[in-house]
């Protein structure tokens, strides 16, 4: 999503016949664009409270994790005898010791603040007692995931502007906090290649990490994993290099090679220690892909700007991603009806707080431990200046990239130049990384016809295009006129997608649904809505970008080709039958239910 209130705006419009590149400078107020919630806490503003001995925090259990689980609820019991503020907060660190003394050195003339790191997460002690004020006492049940360190809760007063600290309470760990978690999967550069990518605390030093799988039933192989990480360098500014930061641990991708086609797996993920102890994950299972051309039933599932959010209710006045959890919770339910899944852009909205990429992995590790989950670069991954992205914004944090690059495998040429394809048995997705130039005579533009231009439109017949930002058609109200999108986009594209006959392009970025009718420089090519047959002679534009980040709203016009538009958080779904049917659908987040949806009918 864009985090500017004003920028320049380029966008086509036919006027009497001609196509007219008009330049705006819009002003618009974005209802959208809400600052992250760990922005709002002074954190350099932090001090200590008069002393109150009477005051305590107590946490319990003291262990988590005992039966293996990587999450666990906890109870914070509070006890403040001078409640002074109804604003009074409880922030959760890790790790537990978040003093002055672990502020990295920056001015040694300067004294460190008291706080210099982000808690992991925070909730106001009224939701725990709306009496609180008066009583001082207050119990919160809080949800902990495994971060690879031990916590601690520290009592505030003074709200997030002038925060005081009050007490801390006792710490609690995970059993064991190194323990490989939240495996991602994602297709490789071969249709019968499956990655698994995983994150744990164990450095390549203490353990050699491996991946046990196979058929179901059959006898069980290893494969062996390689192992990266990065460090607060590697970060590009603030705050992913100072408040934001957190430890990452260690990221593990592993291949799974020579899949048999649509045949079930089963995988655990292992560490061998050097006493040749092996800590083990659970058993998780997943589908592996079709080979192209391959005919059966095929389910696939896209949409974008998701982020994440917590299911105790902590950090409620973010009101940034409330739909996450529901788009989540709907995909979830459906599991055993999906294959593939897209991710395109703007992930955890973390936005240089780093602990936020740990919960959104586990959000989403029912899904991606089963079904491919394929991502898009967004302008909250990689956008920073001077750190080579397409736009000179400051949108990822600090972050420039490195963390999406490192935490998850997409199946590209370079990491920091997130442009791919997936064959998917009748499919052919063509992923752009709208963050990277894409303007003819580029790398990536000349990717995106050879991607377009390769495909055997007989054995596949589906071919999509995917990008995060709008590079098509969107009345979104920060695109503000008929037809407009990012600069120069269709001018490089459109041309693209008429001449190799892309079916539909699929966009995120703006935070709603929208389809347009098959369209070609701002005219339908096709009056049909419903059930389309043949040619499109035009490419139908979805935006679907309402994972779950907060809402944006429509411009007050009606153009001559949007035929669906909703305000609400929902995805898509594709599903191909056969070579010549095909059923795409809008599902609303809230109920799972159908609220839009066409069909594309061919010859075999």
């Amino acid at each position: 999503m864009i985090n500017t209130s004003s920028y320049v705006i380029l966008c086509w419009v036919n006027v009497g016949g001609f196509s007219l590149l008009v330049v705006l400078w819009s002003l618009i107020s974005l209802q959208s664009v809400v600052s992250h919630p760990f922005a709002r806490i002074a954190i350099d503003k932090t001090v200590l409270a008069v002393s109150d001995a009477a005051a305590f925090v107590e946490v319990s259990p003291s262990v988590l994790g005992s039966r293996g689980q990587s999450s666990e609820w906890v109870n914070v019991n509070i006890s403040n005898p001078h409640p002074t503020d109804v604003n009074d907060w409880i922030g959760v660190f890790s790790p537990s010791n978040f003093s002055a003394s672990t502020c990295a050195a920056e001015n040694p003339r300067v004294v460190s603040p008291l706080l210099c790191t982000a808690p992991i997460k925070y909730k106001y002690v009224r939701y725990g007692n709306p009496n609180y004020k008066y009583t001082g006492k207050a119990i919160l049940k809080l949800q902990l995931i495994n971060q690879r360190s031990d916590f601690s809760f520290a009592l505030f007063t003074g709200g997030l502007s002038k925060p005081k600290l009050i007490t801390v309470s006792n710490t609690i760990a995970f059993a064991n906090p190194k323990s490989p978690n939240y495996p991602r999967l994602a297709q490789g550069k071969l249709w019968n290649v499956t990655t698994v990518t995983w994150t744990s605390g164990y450095s390549i030093r203490e353990s050699e990490p491996f991946v046990e799988w196979g058929k179901q039933g059959e006898k069980q192989r290893r494969s062996t994993a390689k192992t990266l990480t990065f460090n607060r360098n590697s970060m590009c500014g603030a705050p992913a290099k100072t408040v934001g930061w957190r430890d990452p641990g260690y990221f593990h991708t592993s291949f799974l090679t020579g899949l048999w086609p649509n045949s079930l797996y089963t995988y655990k993920l292992g560490h061998k220690l050097s006493n040749n102890t092996v800590i083990w994950s659970q058993v998780y299972e997943f589908k592996s892909s079709p080979y192209p051309g391959q005919s059966s039933l095929q389910r696939v599932i896209i949409f974008g700007d998701m982020g994440k959010d917590e299911a105790d209710g902590s950090n409620e006045y973010n009101q940034f991603q409330r739909g996450s959890l529901n788009t989540t919770r709907q995909l979830v339910e459906d599991l055993k009806n999906i294959e593939l899944v897209f991710h395109i852009g703007d992930l955890s909205y973390a936005n240089g707080y780093l602990s936020q990429w740990d919960q959104f992995t586990s959000q989403i590790e029912p899904i991606a431990s089963y079904a491919p989950y394929m991502i898009a670069s967004g302008n909250h991954e990689r956008d920073w200046p001077n750190s080579g992205s397409f736009y000179e914004n400051y949108d990822s944090g600090g972050e420039c990239g490195v963390v999406a690059e490192t935490m998850f495998y997409v199946p590209s040429q370079n990491k920091t130049k997130l442009w791919y394809y997936v064959d998917y048995g009748m499919f052919r997705f063509c992923i752009a990384d709208s963050e990277n130039d894409w303007r003819e005579g580029s790398e990536q533009y000349k990717f995106i016809e050879d991607c377009l231009s390769s495909v055997n439109r007989q054995k596949q017949p589906w071919l999509v295009f995917l990008a995060h930002r709008v590079l098509g058609y969107s009345s979104s109200l920060f695109y503000y006129i008929q037809g407009c999108a990012e600069p120069m986009a269709r001018e490089s594209l459109e041309n693209l997608w008429r001449k190799y006959n892309v079916d539909i392009a699929i966009f995120g970025h703006a935070h709603n649904y929208e389809r347009t009718c098959p369209i070609y420089q701002s005219k339908c090519m096709n009056n049909e809505s419903k059930e389309y047959s043949g040619s499109l002679n035009g490419t139908i534009h979805v935006v679907a970008g309402g994972g779950g980040a907060s809402l944006s709203e429509f411009a007050p016009i009606n153009t001559t080709w949007s035929v669906f538009r909703d305000y609400d958080y929902g995805f898509l779904k594709l599903t191909a039958f056969n070579h010549s049917k095909l059923l795409f659908e809008y599902k609303k987040s809230r109920d799972g239910k159908v609220y839009d949806s066409f069909t594309i009918s061919r010859g075999s």
